[in-house]
């Protein structure tokens, strides 16, 4: 496979990936991040670095709402519900393990 084809097949898998949460807001950051140690703000941070490596001028906001498919405070207002107490243990027992 040539060079152009990978990173033509990366892009669509990413797109994919994006639009497939922008789809199922329900999904909570906090389960991807227990479940798959990534949310939706590390894809939108991995966004802003890949912007600045390539040198284009973008805002942490700009990547967010690219992510999220709206504004992040409004995504939070219509879809970000309260973590629950295990929800939060499982998420502090899997930082305590990636810090030690």
């Amino acid at each position: 496979m040539d060079e152009q084809t990978r990173i033509e097949l990366e892009a669509a898998a990413f797109r994919t990936l994006v639009g497939y949460l922008q789809e199922h807001p329900e999904v909570q950051n906090i389960e991807l991040m227990n479940l798959a140690g990534f949310c939706r703000n590390c894809l939108a941070k991995w966004y802003l670095a890949a912007a600045k490596e390539q040198r284009v001028d973008m805002k942490e906001d700009e990547a967010r709402e690219a992510i999220y498919g709206m504004p992040y405070g409004e995504w939070k207002k219509r879809y970000q519900t309260e973590a629950t107490a295990e929800q939060l243990a499982a998420f502090n027992a899997r930082k305590a393990a990636e810090d030690s």
